[in-house]
């Protein structure tokens, strides 16, 4: 089972960074918030909340995320502008990380290579395409502790892209330079496939406890992403398909 959802109590203001500019928001439990609701989309709800499930149980380094909950009064009696892009009802919170700074090129050294390779598997079985970085620049979706000198994975929101391009990720993920260490070896792939085995087995889970409303768009007309697409998606670990990075 999974906690009662936070409550929201303050909405603080709202990001202006992100696609989807999350609100900062501050939960009953005293912890600040980057909070996704109405305007982020049904997709990017579920995606954010599926693969955060996920990927805690493939051991990544996952920002703390809960379903939160707006109560209506807060949207409301408040004048931040594009309120109602957060709007009232369950929301997905990640929760702010202590002494961030964003993550960059030069610390790329920082992070050890069974942690970047962690990354760029989950990144390729999810099919997210948005944790780039090259020397040219991008948006790795990575936060890095400075104080505790250590990793934070966020945003998976645009996870389970119909359009994924396998050709695109081979050449900018930020962690592609280790695409063949792992693709190329037997060993690694037993070991990976066997861990997203693992990972996998939380998918049913994951999916039962999403708040049901997300499903839906409106009255009788579903997500554009449902349980199967998800469940497809990822049960290509099992093919050898899944290894060709042609």
């Amino acid at each position: 089972m999974n906690a009662a959802p936070v409550q929201i109590v303050e909405v603080i203001r709202r990001s202006t960074q992100g696609v989807t500019r999350p609100f900062i928001c501050r939960g009953e439990d005293g912890h600040a918030y980057f909070v996704k609701g109405h305007g982020a989309g049904r997709h990017s709800l579920i995606a954010e909340y599926v693969c955060g499930k996920l990927a805690m149980a493939f051991g990544l380094p996952v920002a703390d995320f809960q379903i939160v909950d707006v109560p209506p009064e807060l949207i409301q009696e408040n004048d931040i502008e594009g309120i109602n892009d957060l709007g009232a009802g369950p929301a997905f919170g990640s929760r702010a990380v202590p002494h961030p700074q964003e993550f960059s090129v030069a610390l790329l050294p920082a992070v050890n290579a069974p942690l970047r390779r962690d990354i760029l598997v989950f990144d390729w079985w999810v099919h997210n395409g948005d944790r780039n970085l090259t020397e040219q620049g991008g948006n790795p979706n990575l936060l890095w502790d400075q104080e505790a000198g250590k990793l934070a994975v966020i945003d998976h929101n645009q996870a389970f892209d119909p359009d994924f391009d396998r050709r695109r990720f081979r050449q900018t993920h930020v962690f592609h330079q280790d695409l063949s260490s792992i693709f190329d070896d037997m060993v690694e792939r037993l070991g990976y496939q066997a861990r997203l085995a693992e990972a996998f087995a939380e998918f049913d889970q994951a999916c039962d406890t999403v708040p049901p409303e997300w499903w839906w768009v409106d009255h009788g007309v579903p997500a554009d992403l449902d349980r199967d697409t998800l469940r497809a998606t990822l049960l290509r670990y099992m093919g050898n398909d899944f290894w060709n990075m042609a």
